[in-house]
């Protein structure tokens, strides 16, 4: 975890080579336009939004089509256009109110370079920097525009993100780096030569960090669904316009009418609504817990996880330690070794969270007295780091501080002290004196044993009940770190996680992909995790088909991050970490990550059941356009009976059931799972109704004959569409009861009222055809329920 803390000493240290530009050269730079102005947004502008709501084919379609309406029928037939209008308003207040979200959370979320000026570090904006700045950098940090190296120690700056080679890359004065990548051990400053657009990953960094709908299985499905629609729809329509403005000689503004009532219907025109309202108000709620979703896919990606990936440090354990013990090794006073670790931890301008807390622990003297003569920044891949010093008697000493099993050998008898203090969660460093240089490839080799380091570690209050939470959800929770193995295990034990009992060293984890699948199906905690390691575990659990979420806030997750289907960073992370995240918790919290998959859930499960909803429509609109076509009779319905049936069977109760809660994981294959319940639906639907309207054909002669015919096949079509949702309301719960039946009521007001049967053409004669027409009604709902329970029991579900 980057630690802000020390980073702002204010002036710099004596000896520093470079004090920055000066407030009079910022200033001339910023009136030469020579600032890093590029305009990073974190959603689509107003504009953008609208158009997008707008400006659809669909919307052109009915929009044609409606004006038609407005010039030769009734307004009760052009009621289809104005459910559009207010579909779209709906669609863009959601959206604007999400992108709001984003737009605040994005702020907060905000990483903010330290600049040298004036001889005195501070935090700016990104959009602050000017050209020739001297940015400073420890480890964990972006480089957030182009420059060169003025100041190195130990510099490794990982560029994967933009050159795809996992090897960090050790920085010396005078070299160049690259805005986009990121410092993955040392420090150091660089002088920006590139701001704005001139930056090598400006361009990246503004088109990833966009509000998007694009690039999910359920969006490109749906998308796949309306280009079959279309297809179907355009022939369908024309031979729904030849037969009923050519071949039947009736009036011409009915028949214009009835026809446009034919192909209104085959539009999902609210599928796409209900989508993007859904994904809006999952970002809205998000937000509302302070959690980042800087790609909308995400949101979708969480309810399919199956597995979670964790990083121990700072996810299950918060990030601060505390120093309860100092162990002598050899023959060294514990307070000589004091004096060791005061001086170590004065000789880290950035201090990783251990050091931070020998630091408080063991403070640096007032007077000095010892000179730092060479450092060895800590490295996730070494386990290590390392310090020289100059005593105050003139003697030379260098010294390593990290990891014991990295340090000794296996055969050291202090592991078995080591292995026990492991044993109850407690972290252990070891500090040993080099022999060697310490820039040298064996600097461990020969190190001397000196203290012990017990560092005691929070555990987050929350951490069990989330980990609670993923057995509950048969999501698999792997603990992955690069802290000891028995250490890692005994933490994960107090918190109640399955399998803790048995932590497995990463060091004698097997390299054949399919084996370490093997392993990281069997085991669920691992110790001494190489950042290398950890991306090639992500990638052999999605090699077995596993979606996997990776979770961490240190420069050694980003790789892991950045191959995992869904990163997610704590906010308190590293710069590099909320950069390549999909999902960022700005309060720090795991606890906030059930939500999250819960969200992700609600969003794909629902507009599963709702799409199901909407293409039955499409599906029974077709057919009976087919049918109609090959009977050479009139379209049974008006527009205005299709937008009643609509808005009570499908618009309503999906919108209701789009944003009800739903924790069931989401399942791939969404264009497959939707028709194969949608296709039975629709077909049963589309035959009760024409069967019910030829009998009502043959039973009705003489004027308004058509009119009861409609009425009679528009009561059949209700109670099959009724008996749809109903089986997609399930399981049932009070308000989805209540639902169901306030449309059943609300179709029957409309049947009883006067002015509304004559608003909307609707007057059920006789008590024939209306029972007739409940009796074929009952015999679809069975077959209903046969197909659905066919199509469960040989697909699944």
């Amino acid at each position: 975890m980057t630690q802000r803390a020390s980073e702002l000493p204010g002036e710099r240290r004596a000896g520093a080579p470079g004090r920055g530009l000066t407030a009079a050269e910022v200033a001339e730079r910023i009136s030469r336009g020579e600032v890093n102005d590029v305009p990073v947004r974190s959603s689509r502008s107003l504009t953008e939004i609208v158009r997008a709501n707008v400006l659809t084919r669909f919307n052109l379609i009915i929009g044609v089509l409606w004006v038609i309406m407005l010039c030769v029928a009734p307004i009760q037939d052009s009621l289809f256009g104005f459910v559009i209008i207010a579909n779209t308003a709906i669609g863009i207040v959601q959206e604007w109110r999400a992108k709001k979200t984003l737009d605040g959370l994005a702020v907060i979320g905000e990483s903010k370079p330290v600049v040298r000026r004036d001889g005195k570090a501070a935090e700016i904006h990104t959009s602050e920097i000017v050209l020739g700045d001297l940015v400073e950098l420890g480890p964990g940090d972006k480089v957030v525009v182009d420059g060169t190296v003025a100041e190195a120690d130990g510099l490794e700056v990982d560029e994967s993100l933009l050159t795809g080679e996992a090897d960090p890359v050790l920085k010396k004065t005078g070299d160049t780096v690259m805005s986009g990548s990121f410092v993955v051990a040392g420090g150091g400053a660089f002088t920006a030569t590139k701001v704005g657009r001139e930056a090598y990953a400006a361009q990246l960094a503004e088109e990833a960090s966009r509000f998007t709908l694009v690039r999910s299985e359920l969006r490109s499905g749906i998308s796949t669904i309306l280009k079959y629609i279309t297809w179907m729809m355009v022939p369908t329509a024309t031979a729904l316009v030849i037969s009923q403005l050519v071949v039947k000689d009736n009036n011409f503004k009915d028949s214009v009418a009835r026809t446009v009532g034919g192909i209104v219907p085959m539009i999902p025109e609210g599928l796409v609504l209900l989508t993007s309202v859904a994904f809006a108000i999952g970002v809205v709620r998000l937000g509302r817990k302070q959690c980042l979703v800087q790609e909308l896919p995400a949101i979708e990606g969480l309810a399919r996880v199956d597995v979670v990936c964790l990083d121990k440090t700072g996810t299950l354990t918060e990030g601060g330690m505390d120093v309860t013990e100092l162990r002598p090794l050899g023959g060294s006073g514990e307070p000589y070794l004091r004096r060791v670790l005061g001086a170590f931890g004065a000789s880290e301008p950035r201090p990783n969270a251990s050091l931070q807390a020998i630091i408080d622990a063991y403070p640096a003297p007032a007077d000095g007295g010892w000179t730092t003569t060479g450092t060895l920044p800590f490295s996730s891949a070494r386990k290590y780091s390392g310090a020289a010093f100059t005593e105050d008697g003139g003697a030379s000493s260098a010294w390593l501080l990290g990891a014991p099993d990295v340090l000794l050998s296996e055969d050291d008898p202090a592991l078995a002290e080591i292995g026990h203090l492991n044993e109850q969660g407690l972290r252990v460093l070891l500090l040993a004196r080099a022999r060697g240089a310490l820039d040298a490839p064996d600097a461990a080799e020969g190190a001397e044993p000196a203290a012990l380091v017990v560092l005691e570690q929070r555990l987050r209050p929350d951490a069990g009940r989330t980990l609670a939470y993923f057995g509950e959800q048969r999501v698999a929770t792997k603990v992955i770190s690069g802290d000891n193995a028995v250490s890692v295990g005994a933490v994960a034990a107090k918190l109640g996680m399955e399998g803790a009992e048995h932590p497995l060293d990463a060091r004698r984890m097997p390299e054949d992909k399919d084996e370490m699948a093997t392993a990281m199906e069997q085991n669920a905690v691992f110790g001494r995790v190489t950042p290398q390691q950890k991306r090639e575990m992500v990638a052999a659990l999605q090699s077995r088909g596993h979606t996997v979420a990776m979770t961490g806030d240190g420069v050694n997750d980003v790789l892991a991050l950045k191959d995992a289907d869904i990163g997610v960073s704590m906010g308190s992370g590293s710069e590099a970490t909320r950069a390549v995240a999909q999902i960022v918790l700005l309060n720090n919290s795991f606890a906030t990550l059930p939500s999250v998959v819960a969200e992700g859930r609600r969003v794909i499960g629902n507009i599963t059941r709702v799409a199901t909803l909407f293409l039955t429509k499409t599906v029974y609109s077709v057919l009976l356009a087919v049918l109609v076509v090959c009977f050479q009779v009139e379209y049974p319905f008006l527009p205005r009976h299709l937008t009643l049936l609509s808005t009570l069977t499908i618009g309503v109760p999906a919108f209701f059931l789009a944003l009800a809660p739903n924790k069931e994981r989401a399942h791939p294959h969404f264009v497959r799972r939707v028709m194969r319940y949608a296709i039975p639906s629709g077909v049963i639907a589309a035959a009760a109704t024409f069967v019910m309207y030829q009998i009502a054909r043959h039973h009705y002669s003489g004027t308004g004959a058509l009119d009861a015919e409609t009425s009679a096949a528009t009561l059949t079509l209700f109670l099959v569409s009724m008996w749809v949702l109903a089986i997609i309301a399930r399981p049932y719960t009070w308000w989805r009861i209540c639902l169901v039946a306030a449309m059943g009521l609300a179709f029957l007001v409309v049947l009883a009222v006067p002015w509304l049967q004559d608003f909307f053409a609707l007057k059920l004669v006789g008590s024939v055809m209306p029972w007739t027409a409940v009796g074929v009604a009952v015999v679809a709902s069975v077959a209903l329920e046969y197909a659905w329970r066919l199509v469960g029991r040989r697909f699944g579900g």
